[in-house]
């Protein structure tokens, strides 16, 4: 008989409980928890939380398949933009790691779902606690709801086409609570109702203080809820709720020449720690993977053609011929001190320019072309002092828009990856690409999503043993 295998973390595997502060911080494995004392108390809850963020930037499985770090370092190196050499993320480089039995299909369904049920059995536990508030629980799960509509949103981008491609089209199961026993199939558009609705529930809960920037905060909510509408094409909501998320965000150019590894810095809005006692070593991207100078992998470099994007003056223009290669044609002729690697380097998910990215391209769709300029200017002049008004208007603008987000998001989250596929464009690889037509995406190519694991056809029952054909 079939039993369900992607929701089988156990809550002991992510949690120490105490009275201790200091367990908010450093949550360690344990060999049994009784789930009715993590409840007792805000410590514990607080504690149970920590743990869920400390397994979301652990190695999961191996190198290119850790945690969220690697989800998005497995879309950047899908593009156009960066070049792989070797080793590892190869067969995403390649665009052919999309079978039902290889690591990225299995990494990418079993990951989000461990985290999901942890925050289903968070979220539970919360409910039915007789000793947290009522204002200590709405702000509790405000946290939950926010984290577990992120990994459905995960799943919903690596696991079918884009929103707009067939919304009925399935879609990963919905689990809204602890479950040990498998779930059919949903829709698209079943999973981003869920997700909506656990976001606009979380944003009227979720507290403004946090602990950190790897916490879940309001700003945190209304960002994730801001790509969610992008996604969608929701252009207003996008708007309003990307222009919350950065409230009180200032752009700071000057930190673009300190290496993206401090989650202080003034223009993150989340972002995963690391530090000596929980360092994931040389398994964390971008750093480990496109820093040449440190004592990382630096296997990733970027094509010429994005290089020349970048004025001379531009604060991200981090590119240079470590290699001393000259003329330019080979793939490892430009590397990038945009990222500088450690073992307590700090990981990027969600910054502030983003939002504002967002709010210009929203209104630029809206037909509020004026301020849609306005925004993108400011952020061209904030990079590049010598940065001039375009004038573009209508497509152009909007295409003008998108290529500065491939400028100032390159390395983070898979930006060129989740543009083409949202707007339905494919990527073509020019320049001095390692690998070039045979990792070319069509627009709505099937490459753009991944099978569903065997592993979990053999296991859940009711999902239907031919859910691949066609895929």
């Amino acid at each position: 008989m079939k039993k369900l295998y992607t929701i089988l973390l156990v809550v002991s595997s992510i949690l120490m409980i105490g009275c201790e502060k200091d367990y908010l911080d450093q949550p360690k494995p344990t060999e049994s928890v009784n789930t009715s004392v993590i409840f007792e108390s805000s410590d514990g809850v607080e504690a149970f939380m920590s743990g869920i963020l400390r397994v979301s930037r652990s190695q999961f499985e191996r190198t290119d398949a850790g945690g969220l770090y690697s989800m998005y370092f497995a879309r950047v190196v899908k593009g156009n933009d960066l070049i792989l050499g070797y080793q590892w993320y190869v067969f995403d480089y390649e665009n052919d790691n999309r079978e039902p039995t290889y690591t990225r299909t299995i990494f990418s369904w079993e990951f989000p779902y461990s985290m999901i049920n942890q925050l289903n059995l968070f979220i539970d536990g919360v409910k039915k606690s007789t000793n947290l508030s009522p204002l200590e629980k709405d702000e509790f799960l405000g946290q939950g709801y926010t984290l577990r509509a992120f990994y459905y949103f995960q799943l919903a981008m690596e696991f079918q086409h884009t929103y707009s491609y067939d919304p009925s089209l399935p879609a990963p199961p919905i689990y809204e609570e602890p479950a040990l026993e498998g779930k059919a199939m949903s829709t698209l558009s079943e999973l981003y109702d869920f997700i909506l609705s656990d976001l606009y529930t979380a944003i009227q809960t979720t507290p403004e203080n946090r602990i950190d920037k790897s916490y879940i905060n309001r700003k945190v909510a209304n960002a994730i809820l801001a790509r969610v509408h992008q996604v969608m094409g929701n252009w207003e909501e996008a708007a309003k709720v990307a222009a919350i998320a950065r409230e009180g965000y200032s752009l700071t150019p000057s930190e673009y020449s300190l290496g993206f590894d401090n989650m202080n810095a003034s223009e993150w809005i989340w972002a995963m720690p690391q530090r000596a006692d929980q360092s994931n070593y040389y398994y964390i991207a971008p750093h480990s993977f496109t820093d040449n100078i440190g004592d990382g992998y630096g296997l990733a470099f970027w094509n010429k053609e994005f290089v020349s994007l970048f004025s001379s003056t531009d604060v991200r223009n981090t590119f240079d011929d470590l290699y001393n290669v000259g003329n330019g044609n080979d793939y490892y002729a430009r590397a990038s001190s945009k990222f500088t690697f450690a073992f307590s380097s700090d990981i990027p998910i969600i910054r502030s320019p983003e939002m504002m990215l967002i709010e210009m391209e929203a209104k630029a769709r809206l037909g509020n072309e004026s301020e849609a300029s306005s925004l993108l200017l400011a952020l061209q002049q904030n990079r590049d002092p010598n940065a001039q008004a375009s004038g573009n208007t209508g497509n152009a603008l909007i295409e003008e828009i998108l290529v500065e987000r491939r400028k100032e998001l390159y390395g983070e989250m898979g930006v060129e990856w989740f543009d083409a596929k949202r707007l339905r464009k494919g990527i073509t690889r020019t320049g001095n690409h390692r690998v070039k037509s045979t990792a070319n995406l069509l627009p709505d190519d099937k490459k753009f999503f991944l099978k569903i694991p065997q592993k979990e056809i053999d296991a859940n029952l009711l999902i239907d043993d031919a859910i691949n054909n066609g895929r």
